[in-house]
């Protein structure tokens, strides 16, 4: 049987490495730097992101990112979005034509600040592209507890096809053909949990809190209808089911940041302490620049971006969105 290649050895892509493995398939995991690959050889887990999670054999570290793609069934690439299009322009001349390509990466494009498919599309025409998302944390997935994602390819690409590689009786795989809605939903919901993370840190309460969620999962929505997203992609697991997760739990590094910010650190000390990418840093900014040429009013997003730019402090950002003039909830923007 062909084996699947995984493009990004952090935790998302070590815990999709490994429901793969359990499904019965061969596994090639290619990261970015070859000594943490050799480490992981060695180790037989990922020390660093996932330790107590053991590799089966059947997961094979890779650092040569040719040798780890040639021959395979299907590529899966799971790198921060800071990182993507370099990750695909480098697989663009190494990987054999017609291979199907899914990518888990949660954000925008970092230079064009349009959607991840995009960038995929143009470096790889020819290949079945898909997207996967959805309310998933690393280590809960590693460890096999019960987990529902959608998986997006445009009609008979590839999302049919590989929905059965990762669906099992853990991991449960629910198939779309809303590209943009899936991608759309992955990438907002990070700046929106910051703003939550903010509101608990300066004590606001549930309240805010389900106010934030619920109020944000609008202004999804408003984008969603400007990018051609399927209104029902955005109130699914894609959507509403991923930001509820990343916006109440503290597995959230997105959350996290945001509970520093509100409690007065720094966005640099804030990530140097939780020690990996939080694509909502990078994505706020990306997310400013796509509404405002949409014409889509975000005033949630706006004012995490403006925290996050050092512009305002998060008690001026929160007092600003509440000063906000009264409007109908399902009006226009």
């Amino acid at each position: 049987m062909q084996p699947f290649a995984v493009l990004g050895s952090g935790s998302w892509g070590t815990a999709l490495a490994l429901v793969l493995a359990r499904n019965g398939h061969a596994v090639r995991l290619w990261g970015h730097n070859p000594e943490a690959i050799e480490q992981m050889a060695q180790a037989g887990c990922n020390q660093r992101y996932l330790p107590d999670v053991p590799l089966p054999d059947s997961i094979e570290p890779q650092p040569d990112l040719a040798a780890a793609v040639r021959g395979a069934q299907a590529i899966l690439v799971v790198v921060p979005s800071g990182a993507f299009h370099a990750v695909i322009q480098q697989l663009a001349r190494v990987i054999t034509p017609g291979t199907p390509v899914v990518w888990a990466t949660k954000g925008l494009d970092a230079a064009g600040g349009g959607l991840l498919h995009t960038l995929a599309a143009s470096a790889l025409p020819g290949h079945p592209l898909g997207v996967l998302s959805g309310p998933s944390f690393a280590g809960e997935v590693a460890r096999g507890l019960p987990t529902a994602v959608a998986l997006a390819s445009e009609p008979g690409d590839c999302a049919e096809q590989l929905a059965s590689a990762f669906h099992d009786g853990r991991f449960r795989v629910y198939t779309s053909t809303d590209v943009v809605g899936v991608e759309l939903g992955g990438a907002v919901k990070n700046v929106l949990a910051i703003a939550t993370g903010i509101a608990d840190g300066l004590g606001f309460g549930a309240n805010a809190r389900a106010g934030l969620i619920t109020r944000g999962l609008a202004e999804v929505r408003r984008l969603g209808v400007k990018m051609g997203a399927q209104d029902t992609t955005l109130t699914g697991l894609a959507g509403m089911g991923d930001l509820i997760l990343t916006c109440t739990d503290d597995q959230s590094r997105n959350r996290r940041l945001g509970l520093a910010l509100g409690r007065g650190e720094s966005v640099d000390d804030a990530a140097q302490s939780i020690g990996q990418v939080v694509e909502g840093i990078r994505t706020a900014g990306e997310l400013e620049a796509l509404a405002t040429t949409r014409g889509v009013d975000m005033p949630i997003s706006h004012a995490v971006h403006q925290v996050v730019s050092g512009e305002t402090s998060p008690r001026a950002a929160a007092s600003a969105l509440m000063q906000r003039a009264p409007k109908s909830e399902f009006g226009p923007d």
